[in-house]
Formats: C-alpha cells, sequence, structure tokens
C-alpha cells in the first residue's frame, strides 16, 4: 500500500481512496515504495509499462494504455552542439502527456471514478480525453478559448466534453476548480499519478543510453510535472544504484511567461504569480505553478538551470527542425531553440552528451504555424 503526503502540513492518506490534494488546500506527494528490476525488462514490452512496480498503480488489470513511451532518442545537431532528441512527440495523442495521463487515468479507474474535470492549454486535455475514452470514464475538459483548433478537434473527436473558456490560462484552471466541487477534479498538474508517470522519461532515457546519464536533459517548462518528473525518476535510479550521477536540468520558459525563471533570478524558494502576455509557446504559458517551490528545489538539486526563449527564436527553430524532417508544435521548440544560449554562454560545453526533449507533434498547431508562414516570420538559420 502506497501513501500520498501532503507537501504543505504532512498529513498522509492511504493511496486507496480517490483524492487529488490535501484537506488543507496543498498539492500531494507520491512516496515511492519500490522501484522495477533491471533484470526483469529483458521480459517485458516496449511500453512505459515496463517500469509498472514504480508508477502507483496496485493490479495491472487497471491499466489504461495506448502502447505509450519508449520513444526514439535521436541523434542530431542543434547549432553546432551534438544532441540526442528524445522524440515524445510520437507519443500516441502526440505529446509526452500521454506519459502522465496513462498512469493517472489506470489510478482513476482502479478508484472507480466515473466522470473527471481537467483543465489544460491543449496537450493534456487531449491526452487525459484519449485515456478517460479508453477507460470508459466521461471527460469534461477545460481549455483556453485561444487554443489551437488541432488540439480542441482532438479532445472532442475522443467524445470529451469540451469547454473553452475566454481569458487566460489562469481563467481557465478557476472554471475547471468550480465545476470540479461535484466531479473529480483530475488535473495533470496536481495530479501525484500523473507526475510519476513522467519520471519514466528518465528511466527510458538512461536505459536507451546503457544505465547512464547524460550531461545534460533540456525540456520546456509550463507547469514544470516535466521537470519535476525527470528529477524524481533520476533520483529513483540514483538511489538504487542503477546510474551513478544527476544529470543537469535545464528549463526552458518562454520570454512572455517566465514565471520560474524571475523566481530563480530573484533566489526565491517559491514561484509568485505573474502576468504574462501571449506567446507561441501556448503550452508553458503558465503565470503559477502549483508545485513552484518543488521545481525550483529540483533544478537546484540538479545544478541545473532555467532560461527563456523569445516567439522570434522559437518560430525560427521550428523552421530549422522543419529541414530536419522533424515537425514539432511551437511549445516543442522552445527547448532546442535554448540550445544556441546554453552553448555560448559556456554551461553546454562541446563534449557534454545533451538531451533535448521534444514535447508536442506540429499537426497539433498547424493552424498556427500556417498563419505564421503566411506572415513570413519563418526565418531558417543555418545550424
Amino acid at each position: 500500500m502506497h501513501l500520498l503526503t501532503c507537501s504543505a502540513c504532512h498529513t498522509t492518506y492511504c493511496s486507496t481512496e480517490p483524492r487529488w490534494r490535501c484537506d488543507c488546500g496543498s498539492y500531494l506527494r507520491f512516496n515511492a515504495e519500490e522501484l522495477f528490476q533491471k533484470a526483469d525488462l529483458n521480459t517485458r514490452g516496449q511500453s512505459l509499462w515496463r517500469y509498472f512496480e514504480a508508477l502507483g498503480i496496485t493490479d495491472p488489470k487497471h491499466i489504461v494504455s495506448l502502447g505509450e513511451g519508449y520513444t526514439p532518442l535521436l541523434p542530431d545537431e542543434l547549432f553546432g552542439q551534438s544532441v540526442l532528441l528524445k522524440m515524445d512527440q510520437l507519443c500516441p495523442t502526440g505529446s509526452f502527456k500521454d506519459r502522465g495521463s496513462t498512469v493517472m487515468l489506470s489510478k482513476l479507474k482502479e478508484w472507480g471514478i466515473t466522470q473527471l474535470i481537467e483543465d489544460s492549454s491543449g496537450n493534456a486535455g487531449a491526452s487525459v480525453a484519449a485515456y478517460a475514452s479508453r477507460a470508459g470514464i466521461q471527460a469534461n475538459v477545460y481549455i483556453p478559448a485561444y487554443t489551437s483548433a488541432g488540439k480542441a478537434a482532438q479532445i472532442g473527436l475522443y467524445g470529451a466534453n469540451l469547454v473553452k473558456v475566454p481569458g487566460s490560462r489562469e481563467d481557465t484552471a478557476q472554471a475547471a476548480l468550480a465545476a470540479a466541487e461535484s466531479v473529480f477534479y483530475a488535473s495533470h498538474n496536481w495530479s501525484p499519478y500523473f507526475l510519476n508517470g513522467l519520471k519514466t522519461l528518465a528511466y527510458e532515457l538512461a536505459e536507451q543510453l546503457a544505465w547512464s546519464a547524460p550531461d545534460w536533459v533540456v525540456a520546456p517548462l509550463g507547469g514544470g510535472s516535466l521537470i519535476l518528473g525527470l528529477y524524481l525518476g533520476w533520483r529513483d535510479l540514483i538511489q538504487a544504484g542503477y546510474i551513478n550521477k544527476m544529470p543537469r536540468l535545464a528549463a526552458v520558459q518562454a520570454a512572455n511567461c517566465a514565471p520560474v525563471y524571475q523566481a530563480w533570478q530573484q533566489g526565491l524558494d517559491d514561484v509568485p504569480a505573474i502576468a504574462t502576455q501571449a506567446t507561441a509557446a501556448e503550452g508553458i504559458a503558465i503565470a503559477k505553478p502549483v508545485k513552484g517551490k518543488d521545481i525550483l528545489q529540483a533544478l537546484r538539486a540538479s545544478d541545473g538551470t532555467v532560461c527563456t526563449v523569445t516567439d522570434e527564436e522559437v518560430w525560427n527553430t521550428l523552421a530549422l527542425l522543419g529541414k530536419h524532417g522533424i515537425y514539432v508544435e511551437p511549445t516543442a521548440a522552445a527547448a532546442p531553440a535554448a540550445i544556441r544560449q546554453l552553448c555560448s554562454s559556456g554551461l553546454i560545453t562541446a563534449n557534454d552528451k545533451v538531451v533535448v526533449e521534444l514535447s508536442g507533434m506540429g499537426l497539433k498547431a498547424t493552424d498556427k504555424i500556417v498563419e505564421q508562414a503566411k506572415l513570413g516570420h519563418f526565418a531558417p538559420r543555418e545550424l
């Protein structure tokens, strides 16, 4: 039996009862009790459920899966730096969020939940809608009215009740919270089980790299679950003795919405809310991450960093990736766009082994990509 522990008051709860936050209002952490055995992996399928023991599901019969995980690790070069591109845009619904959704929805199925509410800038909503449909759970997904048409269509096609909310991403979250008074709130930003699923990214990378850690992992940061999942996953592996070091984590935010970057620059212990502007990287436009304190702790514990990229850098890098045969959405271009400044600053050196997370497929945002192409905003530069 696993326990959930409050991040603020440290109250513990048994994981057999449906719960998404502590009674005090703070988020919960999952207490990992065991890890998979490396020897067992040789007989298991090529999905993230090969790491079953670490994910918090009691009985495999409750697993809700679309074959997610174990995405390719592609050698490439960006801005003169050799990199390994983690192709998570190839997950079943087109984004890395499937790692979290498969675990969260499996737990909801185990709990007997029949209806849920989720709020999202698009990708998590699409992912939760797909896995909820697979689980036979009715999903009500709240998204900002500005969300890319492809993501909205995807959510609706999966059979979710789609609610478009005018205003900011934060307005969407508030609308979902109000509706969650009577329906279970399956928020990817709050769920400790969603975070468990994202730990598998670290497990996979270690396995694909012959049980070694890279020098850097560069990933986009909005709500922060991806960075937290990477840190917790690597920590699990170190504690088990499977690898011998923690990679440095580089979190990339949009210049128009960078609350973690601002907190980092000021040396703060938590992340205050900020005023935001529109950004091409809509998937990481979060004014106040729920788990801001944990995010900062994880970045510091990994001797990592936080940086920002402009919309111009995002669009240029999106076009450059296209020249390499890789079609991602603007948000997914943020992490590779940051390679230039991370190298020029000397943080990343020529001999470093660098993994770059590609978080979402370009087909999700084709409408916005077409708009930019018409405006002539793509000006690819030489890599």
